[in-house]
């Protein structure tokens, strides 16, 4: 991370510098005697968290801002779901027949970040959580479109090495879920979900929340796959209960193709994007 500011002051990299430099005594061999903002083991502590946090948002948005992205296409979807070409290896015939939206969202990310280079790349620009499946299949899209694209992956006890299309320079990683979380709808212009699992799930339905309750604006919220998510969710069933309002179910659309995700998020006029709160 590049920093331009002068100043009179010494710099802290110089200074890390000279502190390795120092002779080898007890006192320097002691951990006290180590640089805080260098020192692993004092950083991890738990006692550190709000520090650790605070870096975690502070990090990726320095960052973004200096590669000037001022807005993004979220793209959510499950890790298992298959590039068609290899969807004979999927777990189970589900996945299988799910295989055809890893072509859809790579072809809507593609679609997108055309758009999005027509307006210098920094606008509308794709971001995943950069690992396998439907997320591969997003930033994928933005290469086959000479585009860039943001990857937001998180360290977990398997895979999770992100995918080969995320842009290098625009490959965040993670401890904390909740940061992660804020860094995909900080500037975010639309909302695509495509099948997935409890992760899917979980970032579908924290961004459904903030828009219900007011925290955030409303933007277009698109799922991709109808049969899908009436087949695992039963909308009608949480309205006709009263634990939303029927409105509420206004505030996402059924899509399946790439293509009609775009004329969406391009057409979404004012009936569409009001932002009054809903009951709940």
């Amino acid at each position: 991370m590049k920093d331009d500011r002068q100043s009179p002051f010494r710099d802290a990299h110089t200074d890390r510098a000279a502190a390795e430099g120092v002779p080898d005594t007890p006192q320097t061999r002691s951990p006290a005697y180590a640089l805080a903002f260098a020192d692993e083991e004092f950083m991890c502590r738990d006692e550190l968290r709000p520090v650790r946090l605070q870096l975690e948002l502070l990090k990726p948005e320095l960052m973004m801002n200096e590669a000037g992205i001022s807005s993004t296409i979220v793209l959510f979807g499950g890790a298992r779901i298959p590039d068609p070409v290899n969807k004979d290896k999927a777990r189970t015939k589900t996945l299988s027949d799910l295989s055809h939206f890893y072509d859809e969202a790579r072809e809507f990310s593609r679609l997108m970040t055309e758009k999005s280079n027509a307006s210098g790349g920094t606008e509308n620009v794709v971001v995943t959580g950069g690992g396998p499946g439907v997320m591969e299949a997003g930033n994928r899209g933005a290469v086959d479109a000479s585009g860039a694209s943001i990857g937001l992956n998180i360290v977990l006890p398997f895979e999770q090495a992100p995918n080969a299309y995320v842009t290098p320079d625009l490959c965040f990683n993670f401890h904390y879920f909740a940061i992660r979380k804020m860094h995909f709808l900080m500037r975010a212009r639309a909302i695509c979900v495509f099948p997935g699992g409890f992760g899917t799930l979980d970032e579908l339905f924290e961004a459904l929340t903030l828009i219900q309750t007011g925290r955030m604006q409303r933007v277009p919220f698109l799922l991709f796959g109808r049969a899908f998510w009436e087949s695992i969710i039963n909308w009608d069933a949480l309205a006709d209960a009263g634990t939303i309002s029927e409105r509420d179910l206004d505030l996402f659309r059924f899509v399946e193709t790439a293509q009609e995700a775009v004329d969406l998020i391009e057409n979404w006029g004012p009936a569409e994007a009001r932002t009054e709160v809903p009951g709940r």
